[in-house]
């Protein structure tokens, strides 16, 4: 779609819903009709619901939003980064290209943690590789006792991470540090939580366009057969676990089986192998 496409004259919200959603099919958007409804509300500052009893026609500034933001999507940017937000377990977010974007499959991983941490009362957690902050944040707002602190290679992404804590009022709870996974003189935890990258380095340009080309590629890939950060994070947790500390790693489909030998081959007890609501093993839960 050409920019100004949509600014001929006043239009019925009904008529530019159908158009976009002609334009997002097109462009082979997997669901247009939903992603068109989405954008228009948030040009016109609407609920989804609002839409549908707004009688008025799209308004010049309105038509100009809505243009950009759909002349992005058509490109397969992502929708969460258009809109610059993503929800997690029921907690809203920042999200823009220096983090992944959140993943309902990554609950699974925030759930065990936390019934790890009710059942352990006050703990220390690391969050390797914490991104936009999402398991941070949600341990912190669902277990106020724990004390966690939250690394990532990437300068970028704690800055969002920061600022989702401050947007999730926790930041007094969590501790944000440049690191490389563990970080230097934090001393031992209680809980290791990571979702590391672990999609196979040559599949990466093969994924959807909104993953391939806009999701970093850092927060991607996970080495020749996946299995990199696994390798690296098992190697060295027993020396940054407590005793009876727990180890919990989101894991690609597929990986169970490999990922447990890993972590056993390091000296880590695989207690548990967890699976996503899909039925899809998410999760593995080790202890020191």
């Amino acid at each position: 779609m050409e920019r100004g496409e949509l600014q001929g004259g006043p239009r019925s919200l009904p008529e530019v819903l159908a158009q976009a959603t002609v334009c997002l099919e097109r462009a082979g958007v997997q669901t247009p009709r939903l992603d068109a409804q989405v954008l228009l509300a948030e040009a016109c500052r609407l609920s989804r619901a609002g839409l549908l009893t707004r009688r008025e026609p799209l308004g010049e500034s309105e038509a100009e939003r809505f243009d950009a933001m759909l002349s992005r999507r058509m490109r397969r940017e992502p929708l969460a980064y258009i809109l610059g937000r993503k929800e997690f377990f029921s907690l809203d977010f920042e999200v823009n290209s220096h983090v992944l974007i959140p993943r309902p499959e990554t609950e699974t991983l925030a759930g065990a943690a936390l019934d790890f941490l009710r059942a352990r009362g006050e703990a220390r957690v690391l969050d390797i590789g914490t991104g936009s902050g999402i398991l941070a944040v949600a341990l912190a707002v669902n277990e106020p006792r724990a004390r966690i602190v939250a690394t990532d290679i990437s300068p970028d992404a704690l800055e969002v991470a920061r600022r989702n804590a401050l947007r999730n009022r926790c930041a007094d709870r969590i501790a944000f540090l440049p690191s490389d996974l563990f970080p230097p003189g934090a001393g031992r935890f209680d809980l290791v939580v990571s979702n590391p990258p672990y999609i196979e380095d040559r599949l990466i340009d093969d994924l959807e366009p909104e993953v391939a080309r806009f999701e970093p590629r850092a927060a991607l890939a996970g080495g020749v057969d996946g299995l990199d950060f696994y390798r690296r994070i098992g190697a060295r947790a027993k020396t940054w676990l407590n005793p009876n500390g727990a180890l919990m790693v989101e894991i690609g489909a597929g990986q169970g089986t490999k990922v447990a030998e890993i972590l056993a081959r390091f000296g880590l007890e695989v207690v548990a192998v967890l699976s996503d609501l899909a039925g899809i093993e998410r999760v593995i839960h080790a202890r020191a």
